[in-house]
């Protein structure tokens, strides 16, 4: 994707963001926008910067990410009918079954930006003090040396120390609310449809451009 052509769009988006700031401040309403607006400490309240930003925040971090966990999870247990079918007769195994999907599908694929700090080598490579670093947590989470037959899902496996939610001082604060809404999609989504299936191909699902994160277009399904 040419995150250049995006630049437009994301600008057209913050002006109007802007805009429902100011309006709030001005005429206050029953929504979170308000909230944030609202939202003080003694007297120090959110410029609108940080208004703005937070709802960025929000939006990406704490919405995009569980959608992409709950669709592509979702898919990943129709693709996998052994692993769907001893959820939907052992619903009590749904944290686990969070815990590897979110190892197995990954929503988020790759880390934002980090610069190192000093000269370090990992696995014979050497990168310089100041040097931009990718880290991909998706395939930090399919390596075999942590991982008993990582591109295989279980939703049963023990002792699964994946980093779909970061790690250290980088560790996703969203990470109990994010877990609670996928245990509870995915396993209300087993309860009530257990005839769930793909109504195309595997091969022609679509998949969302991007570096970061990574989830379905749509999950065209029949029941």
């Amino acid at each position: 994707m040419n995150y250049f052509v995006l630049i437009p769009t994301i600008m057209r988006f913050m002006g109007y963001m802007k805009k429902l700031i100011k309006e709030r401040r001005a005429h206050p309403k029953d929504d979170l926008v308000t909230a944030l607006v609202q939202a003080k400490d003694g007297s120090d309240k959110l410029s609108g910067d940080e208004v703005l930003a937070m709802i960025f925040l929000l939006l990406v971090a704490g919405h995009e990410t569980t959608v992409n966990l709950i669709g592509s999870g979702s898919l990943a247990l129709l693709e996998h009918p052994d692993q769907l079918e001893k959820l939907c007769c052992e619903p009590e195994i749904i944290k686990p079954t969070i815990e590897e999907l979110l190892r197995f599908v990954c929503p988020v694929e790759m880390a934002t930006e980090r610069y190192a700090r000093e000269d370090i080598t990992i696995a014979g490579t050497t990168i310089p003090r100041g040097e931009l670093v990718l880290a991909v947590i998706g395939s930090a989470n399919r390596d075999a040396n942590y991982f008993d037959n990582p591109d295989t899902l279980n939703i049963t496996r023990e002792n699964n120390k994946h980093l779909a939610f970061g790690l250290g001082a980088h560790y996703c604060l969203g990470a109990p609310l994010s877990r609670l809404e996928g245990q509870i999609a995915i396993s209300t989504l087993v309860r009530r449809m257990p005839n769930l299936r793909l109504s195309i191909p595997s091969d022609q699902i679509r998949w969302r451009g991007g570096i970061i994160l990574r989830g379905l277009e749509a999950l065209p399904v029949s029941f």
